[in-house]
Formats: structure tokens, C-alpha cells, sequence
């Protein structure tokens, strides 16, 4: 017999340690995926340099109200039990959380829809961060820098999150360049290791009985490093299925990069 002690040593002497599987391999290859990076880099310090505006911006996985099980532990009197089945119908609502990151002054804006992840919820919360925080945080600024995934909401291919672009900053009169990340590289967008995993952190465990339940735990996120958070909920339910207008893709105003178009452009302000 050998006692647990000696097969510890036995493990430390000979270079074992207790790991968790990390997800460091890449699921495909992008064509131009160094360039961008390389592109974004360049684009960023720019941005930078003039003090305009600098956000990362992307949905983090949707969330059912109710008593539903959620991952994590925390401290209780009392055992916490829930539904031993995590289906959809067993809910009383939903949340769709969606977070603005700024870079500059390491503050994060989530907004709790209620509805589904459109381009036009995406393009309403650019709205109302800029109306309510941007603005008065940036008042000299010419034009708004936004990462972001090449997906969802925000999709890279899509045509009507183009459009809704366009109709939002003749709305708010400043523009706006989008720099989408390559396919597969999410996980580098700022907001996905500077704010979400923080937000996460914040409610562990916690069984999601009520929309301002997860408003007020979501808004007690902060780091040591300063990060703040603000909470605001949104129930305008928004329209899926939208087409763009007719004859927008023969007269659209946005403008693309020569450089890596299809990753790189700018809404600018018609009238």
C-alpha cells in the first residue's frame, strides 16, 4: 500500500499537475486572419491617438429566468434546488445580454434585452450608449471605433445590419467604423476577457428568479483593476426576419476599406 502523500510527491516528482482542458486550438483558418489583426492593431492606435471613441461590443450567451439550474456554488443556509430538467418551456423569461466594452476608460455597458439578438437591438444600444454616456465621455470625437465579431447580431455578411448601420449614425450624426475579427477568433475581442468573464463571475450560482434579480448582481461587477459596470434592461421586443429596403444594396453610403473590405468600414453621416 502507498499512502497519498507519497503518491503526490511521486506526481510532483515526475512533472504531474492537475489541469483543465484549455481551448487553444483554432477550428479553422481564415484566409487574410494575420492581416487583420495586423490591420485592427494599426486601426486601434489611430483611435487612440486622437482620442476618438475606441468600444468592443458583442452578445454574451442568452440566460432563461426561472428556477433553472445555473453553474457555479455560493454560499447559502439552506440546500438550493431547482428543476432537474433545463428546458426552455420550464422558463418565465429570457434574457439576451448585450455589452459595450470601453477600451480607454475600462468600463462595461450591459443591456439586458428581453427579446431576440437582432441588428437592430445591436444598432439601438450603440444608440443609446452614445446618447446617454459616449457623447459627454467624448465630446470632441469625430467618429466611433467598434470591434466586433464577424457574427450574429452584427454579421459581416448581412446587408440589413449595414443598413440599420447607416440609418443610425444619420440619426446621431458622427461616424462610425466597424472592425470585425476574423472567423474563429472571437475569443480576442476585448469584451470577451475584460468584461464577460467578470459579469459571469459576479453571479455564480445564483438561480435567476427575476429580470431585476440579474440587473442588480450584473451591476455589483468590478475588478481590481477598475472595471465598472452599468446595467440597463430593454423591452422593446424587436422584429426578426427583417429584409433590407429595396435598392439599398445598389445605393448604399457605406463605405468599405481597399484594405480587407469585407472586415473594414465606415457608415458616414448622409444628411
Amino acid at each position: 500500500m502507498v499512502s497519498t502523500t507519497v503518491v503526490q510527491k511521486l506526481f510532483k516528482k515526475h512533472g504531474y499537475v492537475k489541469r483543465k482542458a484549455q481551448k487553444q486550438q483554432t477550428t479553422g483558418v481564415t484566409k487574410n486572419r494575420n492581416e487583420q489583426f495586423d490591420n485592427l492593431a494599426r486601426i486601434t492606435a489611430q483611435y487612440e491617438l486622437r482620442g476618438n471613441p475606441l468600444v468592443s461590443m458583442d452578445t454574451k450567451k442568452k440566460e432563461f429566468i426561472g428556477n433553472l439550474y445555473r453553474a457555479g456554488s455560493l454560499y447559502t443556509t439552506e440546500v438550493v434546488t431547482t428543476f432537474d430538467r433545463d428546458f426552455w418551456s420550464l422558463a418565465d423569461g429570457k434574457v439576451v445580454p448585450h455589452g459595450i466594452y470601453d477600451l480607454q476608460h475600462n468600463r462595461g455597458y450591459l443591456n439586458l434585452g428581453i427579446s431576440k439578438d437582432t441588428s437592430e437591438f445591436a444598432c439601438e444600444l450603440i444608440k443609446l450608449w452614445w446618447l446617454n454616456y459616449g457623447k459627454f465621455i467624448y465630446p470632441q470625437a469625430d467618429s466611433i471605433l467598434i470591434k466586433c465579431d464577424g457574427g450574429g447580431s452584427n454579421n459581416s455578411n448581412h446587408h440589413i445590419f449595414k443598413s440599420d448601420l447607416q440609418k443610425l449614425v444619420d440619426e446621431l450624426g458622427i461616424e462610425i467604423r466597424i472592425a470585425h475579427y476574423p472567423p474563429y477568433t472571437s475569443k480576442y475581442n476585448p469584451i470577451e476577457h475584460r468584461l464577460f468573464p467578470h459579469v459571469t463571475r459576479a453571479c455564480q450560482g445564483v438561480i435567476f428568479t427575476s429580470l431585476e434579480l440579474v440587473k442588480k448582481l450584473r451591476a455589483k461587477t468590478h475588478t481590481k483593476t477598475g472595471l465598472s459596470v452599468v446595467v440597463n434592461v430593454i423591452e422593446k421586443i424587436y422584429e426578426t426576419g427583417r429584409k433590407v429596403p429595396n435598392g439599398f444594396k445598389e445605393t448604399m453610403k457605406i463605405i468599405f476599406d481597399e484594405y480587407l473590405p469585407k472586415w473594414n468600414y465606415r457608415a458616414v453621416p448622409t444628411i
